[in-house]
């Protein structure tokens, strides 16, 4: 049965599209990708997975930095604008309930991330995490993260995520806790804070607010 929570979530973020309302969506790539990325000690031609990925200008930084790159993304829309602004045209296909946008070194699934299998996204050497766990509310965060590492073997993250007072201003991001990504992550990674900063201006300008970024080892068995 389908989850209706899930389907109001969808709802939501395909009127954000539409109406342009983007400013999570930064201009260039996140300064705390390019500054802890190499903490992941990848080779070069390593398949980075981002989930709910957008049309972020990570996947270009990524790209451009001779990785290999799958997403995960719930709007058609913002997939046709990234392909277009990486100047590539996509072989487009059905995947079970998803659309599958491929191009040399990258492969997108728009849908629900829950649809995308392990199967479908085949072997990832890493995840980066900038903007799903904390764009999802606290009732799906759990079962995202178990889903994660379900499709991924638990590949090393880089994680990002904010703390601020939630009762001042809503959503997403949401407000993720130290405790909370211990409890979603502690039991299959060592967990490392690599830094921690405030919010220039505070948090949609409004709250103050610290961003952590997380590095996120596999234990081994």
């Amino acid at each position: 049965m389908k989850d209706q929570g899930a389907d109001m979530e969808a709802s939501f973020w395909h009127e954000k599209w539409k109406r342009g309302e983007i400013n999570f969506h930064q201009s260039e790539a996140n300064p705390l990708l390019t500054v802890h990325f190499e903490k992941l000690n990848l080779a070069k031609g390593s398949r980075v997975f981002l989930p709910l990925c957008g049309k972020t200008h990570d996947i270009a930084w990524l790209l451009a930095s001779g990785y290999r790159v799958a997403g995960a993304e719930l709007s058609g829309q913002a997939i046709n604008e990234l392909f277009k602004e990486l100047g590539l045209a996509p072989t487009i296909s059905e995947a079970g309930k998803l659309t599958r946008y491929s191009a040399d070194d990258i492969d997108i699934w728009v849908g629900d991330i829950f649809d995308v299998s392990a199967e479908y996204l085949g072997p990832i050497n890493a995840i980066y995490d900038r903007a799903a766990l904390v764009a999802l509310p606290a009732d799906m965060r759990k079962r995202y993260a178990s889903h994660l590492m379900q499709i991924t073997g638990a590949a090393p993250q880089l994680l990002i995520s904010y703390v601020y007072d939630q009762s001042k201003i809503d959503g997403p991001p949401f407000s993720v806790t130290e405790d909370e990504v211990r409890q979603h992550y502690g039991a299959a990674y060592q967990l490392m804070p690599v830094e921690v900063k405030d919010v220039a201006g505070g948090l949609k300008g409004k709250v103050a607010s610290t961003e952590t970024v997380w590095l996120l080892q596999k234990i081994s068995s």
